[in-house]
């Protein structure tokens, strides 16, 4: 008997016919790789969620009920789902740190109103409108501010009101309600009501984000793709980044990607930039110094358009995809484009603000900017450089273990029967050829001649029961940068 049976054993002598199924040869096509995503952040104590626990979501209802309304987690999802609302979704769940401080900032409200408006406040991006009628008393005005604002549940923010002053309190302790923005009059026409002013200082002293080191050990092995989390410290990028290189190894290949945000000037981002050094780590800018929208929710919605489109294509460039929910920084805070410039330089990721002032990705790039051996190094520049190897690494593996999952290895040359369950590196390799030429067909990668040569394909030295691949792909690129000489005459 030459065939290879799986289950149809060679000592039946009853009259019977056996017939068994055998999918190696079924999926014909490139595997498909259904995204994962992962979004960490705070609960509040009102959240049923457990700290330290994952929780599989498919809506913002479900987020609130689990963190809290107007927790970290809550303003994250509403910020995801605004971009994508069919990729696997779960959060990572954390209690703020006990030694950790609440940010808080202020509006000071100053003077009587001499005729009737609507001061146009704004708190981390949310409009909070508050009626002022002719003849109100600063004093009465800030207990109406205070009043509108906690009216509004789903805010990250609480406050109250001490005679004229409006003291604002972050949800969460933690260095990340330091980037709650706080104005006023925003959006053009909108202006004090006569005879008041208002004073803002921006949230400051907030400190100590929690630790993540239960939380990711929680993880285990369950693959995420896109990490979405509100953390730019030393402290939670190092854990972050020390997990993902571990699931990027080839023990485990569980790879993904990590995307934050922060905000500063061009300088502030760009020493926080050029202090890290990882190709699965990416910090998205917004496009100004003094952006809107929080950071933290920021990510949470680059992270929601990332698992979207790059589930449909790694290798396509994100750039001009809009970004919902966040919204544009005052344009004299638009960083210029040599600004943008010097952060993707930097390991910055850049917007930029179309002519309908809609929030576009511009280039999303990873940290990594330097070898081990400190030379510079562009090989991992792009998130889309590391979306598309996960994938191609997924669909080789894929297609091996499905097309060989219990096969005999022999060299080249043995004579075995034509359905004997035999690889040899001769058939590894023409499969090898068969990846790539899907993958190309994909737009994943280019040049088959290149790749045919350079490809090798043979039987480990040592163990013989091992099949050794040399994978060259030349990954595709992208069209970034457009140049062109008008050479006119006259």
């Amino acid at each position: 008997m030459s065939i290879s049976f799986q289950s149809v054993p060679t000592n039946i002598r009853i009259p019977f016919v056996a017939v068994e199924f055998n999918s190696t040869k079924a999926q014909q096509g490139p595997a498909l790789l259904p995204y994962r995503v992962l979004i960490i952040g705070q609960r509040r104590s009102t959240g049923t969620a457990v700290a330290n626990t994952l929780a599989k979501v498919s809506s913002v209802d479900q987020v609130a009920t689990l963190a809290g309304r107007g927790s970290m987690l809550h303003r994250q999802a509403l910020a995801y789902f605004a971009n994508n609302a069919f990729t696997e979704t779960w959060i990572g769940v954390l209690d703020d740190q006990a030694a950790g401080v609440a940010a808080t900032g202020t509006f000071t409200i100053t003077g009587t109103a001499t005729a009737a408006g609507t001061l146009s406040l704004y708190v981390g991006g949310v409009y909070v409108p508050v009626g002022v009628a002719s003849g109100d008393a600063q004093n009465a005005i800030a207990t109406n501010i205070a009043a509108a604002i906690n009216a509004l549940a789903d805010l990250p923010v609480t406050a109250s009101a001490a005679t004229n002053v409006v003291t604002i309190t972050h949800r969460h302790k933690g260095a990340v309600g330091n980037e709650v923005d706080l104005r006023v009059n925003y959006q053009d026409g909108q202006a004090l009501p006569a005879g008041v002013t208002v004073a803002v200082v921006a949230m400051a002293s907030g400190a100590t984000n929690p630790v993540l080191t239960t939380l990711i050990a929680a993880l285990g092995d369950t693959w995420f793709h896109i990490w979405a989390h509100p953390y730019t410290d030393a402290t939670s990028l190092t854990a972050i980044e020390t997990e993902l290189n571990s699931r990027f190894g080839p023990m485990r290949q569980i790879d993904g990607v990590a995307i934050t945000s922060a905000a500063g000037t061009q300088a502030t981002l760009g020493t926080l930039g050029l202090g890290r050094n990882n190709s699965h780590s990416c910090i998205v800018a917004q496009p100004g110094k003094n952006p809107i929208t929080p950071p933290s929710e920021f990510a949470a919605a680059v992270a929601g358009v990332v698992a979207y489109y790059s589930n449909i294509d790694p290798a396509r460039p994100l750039q001009t995809l809009p970004v919902s929910w966040a919204l544009p920084p005052a344009q004299l805070d638009h960083f210029t484009k040599t600004e943008r410039n010097l952060n993707l330089y930097d390991g910055i990721g850049t917007t930029r603000v179309d002519s309908g002032g809609n929030v576009q990705l511009e280039r999303v790039v990873t940290t990594y900017q330097t070898n081990a051996a400190g030379g510079a190094d562009t090989a991992y520049l792009d998130l889309t450089t590391m979306l598309t190897l996960l994938y191609l690494r997924y669909a080789f593996r894929n297609q091996i273990l499905t097309r060989y999952p219990r096969h005999k290895l022999a060299d080249d040359g043995t004579r075995f029967g034509p359905g004997q369950a035999v690889i040899t590196p001769k058939v590894g390799k023409a499969e090898a050829i068969a990846w790539f030429s899907q993958m190309e067909e994909l737009g994943l990668v280019e040049n088959l001649d290149q790749f045919k040569t350079d490809l090798v394909v043979s039987r480990n030295a040592s163990d013989p029961n091992r099949l050794d691949f040399l994978l060259p792909p030349n990954l595709i690129n992208q069209l970034v940068v457009g140049a062109a000489s008008i050479m006119f005459r006259l």
